[in-house]
């Protein structure tokens, strides 16, 4: 379980550095070719398939991501996990601040683990007050 935990850790870890850089060329890899985000906001639920998040994400800027793994679940090819982030980011010209809790899903291609899918909700108030550090 230790070692899905820091699996799951560094995969994150990569995922928010490139993020915060708009480092395509270490995110799409990280991406399964099927990804899709799913998410509950205030404006309702969405869905974004891999090549539109991309897109979305080319038009913000990404000042600070703070996570925190909480559950790991390992299967053969496959690892489901938990993650509480908060986020801070400009887009379209406004300061958006976020605090969720995330299910991912990532399952093995290859040598390597990409992202499947991402459902992403809003976190129950007070979870942001439990993030440090990042």
């Amino acid at each position: 379980m230790a070692d899905n935990r820091e699996l799951i850790d560094a995969l994150e870890n990569e995922w928010r550095d490139a993020l915060c850089s708009k480092d395509m060329k270490r995110l799409a890899p990280l991406m399964h070719t099927d990804f899709v985000l799913i998410g509950s906001r205030s404006t309702g639920p969405f869905m974004m398939h891999r090549q539109e998040w991309l897109d979305a994400i080319q038009k913000r800027d990404v000042e600070t991501i703070e996570f925190d793994v909480q559950e790991v679940s390992a299967f053969d090819d496959v690892i489901i996990s938990t993650v509480h982030a908060r986020w801070k980011l400009k887009y379209l010209g406004r300061v958006i601040e976020d605090c969720v809790l995330s299910t991912d899903i990532w399952v093995k291609d290859g040598e390597g683990w990409v992202s499947i899918r991402r459902h992403s909700t809003p976190a129950p108030a007070g979870y942001c007050d439990k993030l440090k550090g990042a």
